[in-house]
């Protein structure tokens, strides 16, 4: 048989959805359904809440009755402290969705008579799954049921009983076990006959507490082998599976504006990639955070949910403090469209913080995240460690299709090269901002080292913070290179000056050619009227002629006529 012939007739494991953040991923659907599963760890690495989050997911979520036995607290006792929770242990039971039995033991009635068995307890186990048609049980804790016996072979062959009368009842159980020395149970012997074990561990480093859950064993099934961090707080456990980068996210072509017009113009007028990472280091007092605040601007423009995760500023301190450049984020904050989350990075463990930010991106559902900075997780961790937990963090908002910003402080001023948390290799895009001083001043140039698949500015550009923004000023070239602070101001005042001077040198040269032309024009009117009046004189002489021949030959033709009139008359009288 092919060997695809033979997975086309595999049966998957059927498997129970727990409820619990993250949890279910990591299983590939929950815990193994019928069967027993074993949570072990230490005191306080949060067992007993596992379990109970289980029972009361599988209610609540799957319409699934649970059944909790606990031989240690009182189920009054035990109501209260999952109340803050939000977990009302009370109504369910009323509801008929819960049976909470509390089992005494007393160790000192036990002996090692080999008669020893569980038929009491099958009993009421069995009344309690019937009673409420249960599909899933908790015992809390098995030492407490076993911690009388000390012949192996007898605990052995109990543990193999209760296990199988369990899955006989068809009902999926999780059982609490305390660690012992080198072995996950103080038995030793839970984790051979469990089919599925699970270890929560509470570790403290540098006064640092994290929380990590491992899956040891799951017969039948494939599941995630590595230490995943979980947090506990109000809404119960979350475990973050992600740990590591798959390389095989979608990616988008649209580009989204960075706030900042002028800043966009260094990407060809387009701005970032949605969904990319994007970096921002420099100095102290460069104007990162106003870069990021603009970031966070641009989104909630766009509608678009902004996540801020800050490690220095409170929330109240980065809106005042963004409101002198004209920036008002709280208008965004009382919209709904951003959210500030403030927190000293000693407040958890790197793992914690990660699946911090992972419940609450979850919860809120952001376009954008920024975390501002992450060079403050260098106090928790080593750079090793921080790369690591934000190589995590940048596969799973780019998994989720958010564009992330990073700030980064860098120490040495005229570092160029990877920053100290070595996350610059692994971002799409890398804004350095730096100092620039000349002149006696200090001053601010921004430039791209870096900006995958996107034709980027290859300048640097002045970069100004004032009263009404951040500003990226053009490139000005002077005489004996680029000019930045008063220097180029300067500059620009004495072109200006002399344009000025040129354009007043220019006026007066016109109104000089004005007036030579009006006076040559004045002579050649003057020129004219002479030339006229020598031409009347000319002409005059003429036409006193041409009157004077005119007169004359009318004259003599007058003459002429009378004298042939006075002939005509003297003939006729003769």
């Amino acid at each position: 048989m092919s060997r695809s012939a033979r997975k086309s007739n595999l049966q998957p494991l059927e498997k129970k959805p727990t409820g619990i953040s993250g949890f279910d991923e990591i299983t590939g659907g929950g815990l193994p359904a019928g069967r027993p599963s074993l949570i072990c760890g230490e005191a306080g690495a949060g067992k007993t809440l596992f379990s109970i989050e289980f029972i009361v997911r599988g209610a609540i979520e799957f319409k699934e009755p649970g059944v909790i036995v606990i031989f240690e607290e009182q189920a009054a006792d035990l109501e209260k402290n999952v109340a803050s929770l939000g977990f009302d242990l009370k109504k369910l039971q009323k509801d008929n969705m819960l049976w909470i039995d509390h089992v005494h033991i007393d160790r000192s009635e036990i002996e090692e008579t080999g008669e020893y068995d569980l038929d009491g307890l099958f009993i009421r186990i069995g009344h309690a799954i019937d009673s409420i048609g249960a599909k899933r049980v908790m015992l809390d804790t098995i030492e407490n049921l076993f911690g009388g016996l000390s012949n192996e072979g007898i605990l052995r062959a109990e543990l193999r009983r209760l296990f199988g009368w369990l899955k006989n009842k068809g009902v999926t159980t999780i059982i609490t076990g305390e660690r012992g020395q080198g072995t996950f149970t103080r038995q030793g012997l839970e984790e051979y006959v469990s089919d599925c074990v699970i270890l929560l561990e509470h570790r403290v480093t540098n006064q640092i507490s994290t929380r990590l859950l491992r899956v040891v064993k799951y017969r039948g099934s494939l599941h995630g082998t590595n230490e995943y961090p979980f947090l506990i707080d109000e809404e119960g456990i979350s475990v973050l599976p992600v740990t590591s980068l798959g390389l095989d996210n979608a990616v988008s072509s649209q580009r989204i504006s960075t706030g900042i017009l002028s800043l966009d113009s260094m990407f060809s007028g387009n701005g970032l990639f949605r969904g990319s990472s994007c970096l921002v280091s420099g100095t102290a007092g460069t104007g990162k955070t106003s870069i990021a605040a603009y970031f966070a601007e641009a989104s909630c423009n766009r509608r678009e949910r902004c996540l801020y995760f800050a490690f220095e500023e409170s929330p109240k301190q980065i809106v005042r403090n963004m409101g002198s450049i004209g920036i008002d984020l709280k208008r965004h904050m009382d919209a709904g469209l951003l959210e500030i989350h403030s927190l000293r990075p000693t407040l958890h463990g790197l793992e914690m913080h990660l699946v911090a930010i992972h419940r609450a991106v979850k919860k809120f559902k952001p376009r954008m995240v920024i975390v501002d900075p992450i060079t403050n997780l260098v106090t928790i961790g080593s750079m090793s460690e921080v790369k690591s937990m934000l190589i995590r963090l940048i596969d799973f908002l780019q998994g989720e299709g958010i564009t992330v910003l990073f700030t980064a402080l860098v120490y040495d001023k005229d570092a160029t090269v990877q920053t100290d948390e070595g996350i610059s290799s692994l971002v799409d895009t890398w804004l350095l901002v730096r100092d620039i001083e000349a002149n006696g001043e200090r001053n601010r140039g921004i430039y791209i080292m870096k900006s995958r698949g996107t034709k980027h500015s290859n300048q640097v550009r002045e970069f100004v913070i004032n009263d009404t923004g951040l500003e990226l000023v053009d490139v000005y070239l002077g005489p004996d290179g680029i000019l930045i602070g008063s220097a180029r101001e300067a500059q620009q005042l004495s072109e200006v000056t002399g344009l000025e001077l040129r354009h007043y040198a220019k006026s007066r040269k016109d109104r000089e050619v004005e007036r030579k032309r009006m006076v040559l024009e004045s002579k050649i009117a003057t020129l004219k009227e002479e030339f006229e009046s020598v031409r009347d004189e000319l002409n005059k002489t003429f036409v006193e002629e041409d009157l004077k021949n005119e007169i004359m030959e009318k004259n003599r033709d007058e003459l002429t006529k009378t004298r042939n009139t006075r002939n005509s008359s003297h003939g006729k009288r003769k």
